[in-house]
């Protein structure tokens, strides 16, 4: 049996799917039951449940031998690092408790790094106390997802341009969420890692936010589309009309400025291990422009 936590989101659902087309037996975790409709359809077991809820999650992970694990999104959260300790708590007990043998873990780049990485730093403490687990856990580090130049599209009606906290000229590893599903479902039906591992996920190349820029410029019909580096109060500005907490702001411009100096970066060498396949390119083709249409429709 697997257990896929976040079952709804940009990762866990593709490993779920890809854990079902393989025929094995899934487990989907979720807070709204409507959410897990889609991967119940196709055969999956549905279980509601808080994320934060200890014993909850603990019933979850009954009779599993294996799990994917992650620390949800809370953009409104005033406490966001507070709502992360929540979470990564609830998930060591409950796969103590359950006795779950292999973990997979969503974790991210810079979580070597003890303070100073804004959201990060939560996935940081999720790391030590599975480390702590009688268990076999796979630490997932990806670099900078793709879906995070999604608010460019609004930006981009409003400025005429790409804004934004990070360098113009910084390369990223920049990845698909479908590709970190991917790979994580790929751990989960191996079982090759033992003890406690590290694998960093690098995307397909590494892209600035000039290039990135030039690439949707040319998919939505505004070649020479420019970049630019905003200064955080007017990103916090921006972001808080968007609806996230102040806090939530504050840490996402921690981990920019950690990004900007080099803090938070890859440890390892590019190789065909870390590589993942979706372009950039692909990336904007099949998700940017559908957001910028739906942005010039409203």
């Amino acid at each position: 049996m697997y257990v896929i936590l976040g079952a709804s989101g940009n990762t866990g659902h593709v490993v779920a799917q890809q854990l079902l087309s393989k025929g094995k037996k899934v487990r989907v975790v979720g807070r709204n039951a409507g959410h897990l409709q889609l991967l119940a359809a196709e055969g999956a077991e549905k279980f509601v449940a808080d994320i934060t809820d200890a014993p909850a999650l603990t019933k979850a992970f009954h009779q599993a031998d294996s799990a994917y694990v992650m620390i949800p999104p809370n953009p409104t959260s005033p406490d966001f690092r507070a709502f992360q300790s929540r979470v990564s708590d609830a998930i060591a007990k409950a796969l103590q408790d359950a006795g779950v043998k292999n973990v997979v873990a969503l974790s991210s780049l810079g979580t070597d790094k003890s303070s100073g990485t804004g959201p990060i730093l939560g996935l940081h403490d999720l790391e030590q106390k599975l480390n702590r687990l009688n268990a076999n856990v796979l630490h997932l580090r990806p670099g900078y997802f793709m879906e995070n130049t999604l608010p460019q599209a609004a930006a981009i009606r409003m400025a005429g341009s790409a804004l934004g906290p990070i360098r113009p000229d910084l390369k990223l590893p920049l990845i698909a969420t479908c590709d970190i599903g991917k790979a994580a479902a790929e751990a989960l039906l191996r079982l090759e890692f033992r003890g406690k591992q590290i694998q960093e996920l690098h995307g397909q190349r590494d892209l600035d936010y000039t290039e990135a820029a030039t690439i949707i410029g040319q998919a939505i019909g505004k070649p020479g589309l420019k970049y630019f580096q905003a200064p955080n109060d007017q990103l916090r500005a921006a972001m808080l009309q968007m609806g996230m907490s102040d806090n939530f702001v504050g840490l996402i411009l921690e981990m920019a400025e950690a990004l900007n100096l080099g803090y938070v970066r890859a440890l390892e060498p590019r190789t065909p291990g870390n590589t993942t396949a979706t372009t950039f390119e692909n990336f904007v083709a099949t998700f940017f422009v559908p957001a910028y249409q739906q942005q010039a429709a409203a």
